[in-house]
């Protein structure tokens, strides 16, 4: 596993590099599991909870490194997302609806529903895989390591 992990982090912006070491050692230390496979546009490197549900997954796209976040527990700490910088809330508020929150029958019925959640005074209804995608940045890299704290304490 640490030889992947380190070929993943050869990939990784070098200015980047630290903090994506910094959420490795901080979610395998509070028991996440790491899994790395190499897919066409890059490393995906998961990170799963105890209860075998994915937390966050580091994702390569063309725009620069992700984070993408799987908050379960997002009710107990949504009024988090309104303190998110504003090009942050923009990617949210722009990210695909959840086509089985509106109808339960318009998408694939062994996809995991998305999320209800708040975010400057306006409801969404957002799909698991695009709603809290952010990239890696000198901006958001406080607020994703953040929200990962706020995840992890609400799990308990």
């Amino acid at each position: 596993m640490d030889e992947k992990f380190n070929v993943f982090m050869e990939t990784v912006d070098v200015n980047y590099r630290s903090f994506v070491n910094q959420i490795n050692e901080y979610l395998t230390a509070n028991g996440c599991k790491c899994g790395i496979k190499l897919q066409k546009s890059g490393y995906i490197v998961s990170y799963v909870r105890s209860s075998n549900r994915t937390l966050a997954t580091f994702v390569s796209r063309k725009t620069g490194m992700k984070l993408r976040i799987y908050p379960e527990h997002i009710q107990q700490y949504q009024s988090f997302l309104d303190t998110l910088p504003e090009k942050l809330k923009k990617e949210i508020k722009k990210a695909s609806v959840c086509k089985r929150l509106i109808d339960p029958n318009a998408c694939n019925p062994k996809c995991i529903m998305g999320y209800t959640f708040m975010l400057d005074g306006d409801q969404y209804q957002k799909c698991r895989y695009m709603a809290f995608q952010p990239t890696l940045s000198e901006e958001n890299n406080p607020y994703i390591k953040q929200f990962l704290e706020k995840e992890l304490r609400a799990q308990i």
